[in-house]
């Protein structure tokens, strides 16, 4: 499991729902990914040996993993057939609610949890909803995008979505991210997309197809995203994260600093002789390092 400073992506994702009210997460997991399942099933020796301890703080983050009051469900997803595959395996246990589907590959630094921004639409709307954000159109391929006409305030009312289309052919500059509230009746959308053996089940093919028959809402959250899923996402979550840490903060953003002086000074000479071959070879270097 992937860590931003001192929590796995999965954490932050969890703490999100948990903040929003969710008190049944349901995880699709895949082979070799049982260091999820363990890392919230309750740790009773780890425990003892930090209440023995007397290391309160220890315990108390170990046992805020997992809330009493949330229940975890693993599902296997028995080959890697895209999130629409994934959303399907955990049909049985949802039944016929509505549900929240997160990524925790797309951590959202917000004020207000994205998903209780989302929830507190839904409870208004009733309908499905899908957050966006606003891209640059030469990123469309990376990204499920989406059009509509405004509907409320950062809602928009969505007539199509399109899965990584090509940049000229993007509807929109509106790009969906991790975080779904999906009304039961996409299950159907979903077995009924047939893909082609081994081919990837589209969550997006299926709201497509799901806007045919009920309202879907696009909503534009209010918060800061990292993807990460690409390296430069990652690392700029763990900048971020990092200088946000109460322990970390001080020493970090002084190596920080310290660390990226040379860069900046490089950065300095090279404006004021870009034409020096030289110096774009030590800037290149200093880059590496």
């Amino acid at each position: 499991m992937l860590p931003v400073v001192d929590k796995p992506l999965i954490q932050y994702a969890v703490e999100e729902a948990v903040a929003a009210g969710v008190t049944e997460l349901i995880f699709v997991t895949g082979r070799g990914k049982r260091a999820i399942e363990d890392h919230f099933d309750k740790s009773y020796e780890i425990e003892r040996e930090l209440q023995a301890r007397g290391k309160a703080a220890l315990l108390e983050t170990v046992q805020g993993i997992k809330p009493a009051h949330v229940e975890c469900i693993f599902v296997r997803q028995p080959e890697p057939l895209g999130l629409g595959h994934a959303v399907l395996c955990a049909q049985k246990i949802i039944g016929d609610e509505p549900f929240a589907v997160l990524l925790a590959d797309d951590l959202i630094d917000a004020d207000t949890p994205v998903l209780a921004q989302m929830l507190e639409r839904f409870d208004h709307y009733h309908c499905s909803l899908v957050a966006v954000e606003d891209i640059e159109r030469k990123h469309s391929r990376s990204y499920g995008v989406v059009t509509g006409r405004p509907w409320d305030e950062h809602v928009f009312r969505m007539s199509r979505i399109v899965e990584k289309p090509e940049p000229d052919d993007a509807p929109s500059t509106l790009g969906v991210v991790g975080r779904y509230v999906l009304m039961p009746g996409i299950f159907d959308h979903l077995r009924a997309l047939r893909p082609a053996p081994r081919e990837e089940w589209q969550l997006s093919d299926a709201i497509q197809s799901m806007l045919a028959a009920e309202q879907v809402l696009a909503y534009r959250y209010t918060g800061c995203r990292f993807d990460c899923g690409s390296k430069l996402g990652y690392l700029q979550a763990t900048v971020d994260y990092a200088l946000r840490h109460p322990e970390l903060r001080d020493a970090f953003g002084a190596w920080l600093r310290e660390r990226a002086a040379p860069v900046a000074n490089l950065a300095a000479v090279d404006a004021d002789d870009a034409g020096t071959a030289a110096t774009a070879s030590i800037a290149q270097t200093a880059v590496v390092e």
